[in-house]
């Protein structure tokens, strides 16, 4: 049984998509991040970068969403690379264009967008251009394949549909209009009996974490205001 230490946030919810597509049985561990969870001893020992998701596989520990997702597709033989050097190639750069791309400036956009205390327009704009570009890139690319990493849908898309989740969120209500190809894969994998079951999951263990982003979470979350 894997062990899988999780909130509802995109990286975790591109894990939890593929733990359903495998079939994988894994019993969930709520961390919340709003009240510090990840900053206890107990979490430390499983990621000691203090952040989710991870699993606990028998004697493997995986952290990283991205790194995680590797992991899955190799131990299963589901959803990984095609055969052939070419489709390795475009398989580990697609997931690393999600990993080191579109995650960290969705990240970043979203929190001088949504969650900074003051607002700074030059981070405000220049991660605001840089998710839109790094969208814009996943987009012509799908306009050309059907997925990411090419003919077939893989942990790739996966990553992606964390993130893509939150484009509306990330860069505006009419974001979508953008992206017509990353839109069509997004209604896609969201319409897979698997993804259903992500979103039936997300609704039930809503109750588990701090709904509020108040000056508590703000101190837990965002250390670095300690040091202003």
């Amino acid at each position: 049984m894997i062990r899988f230490y999780f909130n509802l946030s995109p990286n975790p919810m591109k894990v939890a998509l593929a733990l359903e597509e495998m079939g994988l049985p894994y019993e969930p561990v709520p961390v919340d991040t709003r009240k510090g969870d990840q900053f206890g001893p107990a979490f430390l020992s499983v990621n000691p970068n203090g952040k989710v998701p991870a699993i606990v596989d028998g004697e493997a520990t995986v952290f990283d969403s991205n790194a995680i997702l590797l992991y899955l597709a190799e131990k299963t033989g589901q959803f990984g690379s095609a055969p052939g050097p070419r489709s390795r190639g475009e398989f580990l750069s697609w997931l690393m264009f999600v990993a080191t791309g579109i995650g960290p400036f969705s990240g970043q956009a979203v929190h001088f967008k949504h969650f900074a205390p003051e607002k700074v327009p030059y981070a405000d704009t220049r991660y605001q251009y840089e998710a839109d570009r790094h969208y814009s890139i996943a987009d012509r690319r799908l306009g050309a394949s059907p997925y990411l990493a090419g003919e077939a849908y893989t942990v790739v898309d996966m990553a992606l549909w964390g993130w893509a989740r939150m484009v509306p969120f990330i860069l505006g209500d009419d974001a979508w209009s953008r992206y017509p190809n990353l839109k069509r894969l997004f209604d896609e994998i969201s319409s897979r009996p698997a993804a259903k079951r992500v979103e039936e999951f997300r609704t039930a263990q809503a109750g588990a974490f701090k709904a509020q982003m108040d000056e508590e979470a703000r101190a837990v979350m965002f250390k670095h205001l300690k040091a202003v």
